[in-house]
């Protein structure tokens, strides 16, 4: 994963929809069966803003520019299923966001204005990623052992995460979406 420079000030932050249990013990442990080496620094989740360096003054901004994206944005469902890659633009297997995308597409689009705003170095696809950095055999096994992933979960929320100088990602703060989706919807939803 390519990181961008910060100073010792500066604070690296993410925003994503974070991958809720039993999901998130699923695929961090694929990702450590796969040999990549950050499955125990980066949390399950489907990105909505990478990597970004913010300076200590700014993040008050921040907080308050994702509270009103999240407020204005209804919760939703993701279906997650079946395995995907960037190859060979980057050597990336990831579960696929086959339900929801719409609604990660207008996420993606709000928390990457205001104080966030900036250029993407690729078109935006949400996914889980589940191996990176890894060789070609384990992205083939990676590849192959997701295809008849499936998981489904409502999302209700919004986090932000900061990368410490142990290069771990960690969950600082949620930012809940408007009309929250229970928990028997969701099942009554995915079972019918």
């Amino acid at each position: 994963m390519r990181l961008p420079d910060r100073s010792a000030e500066q604070v690296r932050i993410g925003v994503a929809i974070p991958v809720p249990p039993p999901f998130a013990a699923e695929l961090r442990e694929a990702r450590r069966r796969f040999g990549d080496p950050l499955a125990d620094a980066i949390p399950p989740h489907i990105t909505l803003l990478g990597p970004t360096v913010v300076e200590p003054g700014e993040m008050a901004g921040v907080r308050e520019h994702l509270t009103e994206v999240a407020a204005h944005v209804g919760s939703f469902l993701v279906h997650l299923r079946s395995s995907g890659t960037f190859r060979p633009v980057s050597e990336v297997v990831f579960v696929q966001v086959a339900q929801g995308i719409a609604e990660c597409e207008t996420l993606e689009r709000k928390v990457r204005s205001g104080p966030l705003a900036q250029e993407l170095r690729f078109h935006y696809h949400p996914h889980v990623t589940v191996a990176h950095d890894v060789s070609d055999a384990g992205l083939n096994i990676a590849f192959e052992e997701m295809s008849d992933y499936e998981a489904s979960f409502a999302v209700n929320a919004i986090a932000l995460y900061e990368c410490g100088d142990d290069q771990v990602w960690r969950q600082v703060e949620d930012y809940r979406l408007g009309s929250p989706l229970d928990d028997d919807f969701v099942t009554e939803i995915v079972h019918h």
